[in-house]
């Protein structure tokens, strides 16, 4: 039989557990989606990429003690990869980890994430974030509903089938990807047949001959498998005329939603996976030059001569195209150039 005392007990236990730290934070905690391009991994092993949004997201469940959780998608599973960038501006996507030369037909200013010769090091690209380039180029990307919780940086390497591409007179001929806009003007102004991809489709367009020659990150050629039919690797380790910003972002419309500390936990943790970003990215700049010469591709190294012709090239083609593009492209790429 049931009582007035059983009631008042049952009550009494469901109070219990309800005023339960533990469970408060468990029926609060928000799930943040990430998608990316890349290959999946773990925290230790895989693309650098999928670990930086992996390591991330335990860091940031550990800092706020369960109350934010990032759940990663890698391989575009959740969603197309040229669509991300513009969900994350509609907050239909909470997170992703994406080059940003890929939303240049959307936000023009995003080109200057891969902008040829403007960033030729690691040491310059790690001078942005705080620098007034850095400043500047994030209020435009938040004004467009995106902000940039962890500054990524990569430089480029060129797989061939064909010869090395090593000055800008190597491309002439070419079937090549590029893999932006402004890249991709450059090689066509020396005479390279340009095909535009993501990266994750090079595989499939050296293996069928759409491709002779791709640029990409050592990151994604070492992940993406082009060892497999590369004859001749420029690398990008030191320098290289190639640099890709592609950060961890987040859809401003979520961020704005979150309550002040968990604003400051995303901020602080992004920051603390800069040192790691671009440890793994020099890192795997090497682990490209090991995997590809045991294939026994021949590898090559730019030179100071070969940047300074590519930066020649591209001040009179991309960097002028751009320029011209507004006012605020101009202004973003002067205080780009001042970064040295």
């Amino acid at each position: 039989m049931i009582t007035r005392r059983h009631i008042l007990g049952a009550a009494s236990a469901v109070g219990g557990l309800v005023a339960c730290p533990a469970v408060l934070r468990a029926q609060d905690a928000k799930v943040l989606k990430l998608s990316h391009q890349f290959p999946g991994g773990t925290l230790e092993e895989g693309d650098a990429r999928d670990r930086i949004a992996r390591r991330f997201a335990a860091e940031l469940e550990k800092r706020t003690s369960g109350g934010l959780k990032v759940q990663v998608y890698p391989t575009s599973s959740l969603m197309k990869t040229l669509a991300q960038f513009s969900a994350v501006r509609k907050g239909a996507l909470d997170m992703s980890l994406v080059p940003l030369s890929y939303a240049g037909g959307e936000v023009p200013e995003t080109n200057l994430a891969l902008m040829p010769a403007v960033v030729a090091s690691y040491g310059q690209a790690a001078k942005w974030r705080d620098a007034k380039i850095g400043e500047e180029f994030s209020k435009t990307l938040a004004e467009k509903g995106v902000i940039i919780i962890t500054w990524v940086w990569q430089s480029g390497s060129v797989a061939s089938k064909v010869k090395p591409i090593l000055a800008p007179e190597d491309v002439k001929g070419v079937k090549i990807r590029g893999g932006g806009r402004e890249i991709d003007m450059m090689f066509q102004a020396m005479g390279g047949i340009v095909s535009t991809m993501p990266s994750s489709e090079m595989y499939i367009g050296m293996q069928t001959g759409a491709l002779e020659a791709a640029i990409s990150s050592s990151t994604s050629l070492i992940s993406f498998r082009l060892d497999e039919m590369t004859k001749n690797l420029t690398a990008g380790r030191g320098r290289s005329f190639w640099f890709v910003l592609e950060p961890l972002i987040m859809s401003k419309i979520v961020f704005d939603g979150l309550s002040p500390e968990q604003q400051k936990a995303i901020r602080d943790v992004g920051r603390e996976m800069e040192s790691f970003s671009f440890a793994a990215a020099k890192a795997d700049d090497e682990e490209l030059v090991k995997i590809y010469g045991a294939r026994g591709v021949q590898i090559h190294d730019l030179t100071d001569a070969n940047i300074d012709k590519w930066r020649d090239l591209a001040r009179g083609t991309a960097w002028k195209d751009f320029a011209g593009k507004s006012a605020r492209c101009a202004e973003l790429l002067k205080l780009a150039e001042q970064v040295s």
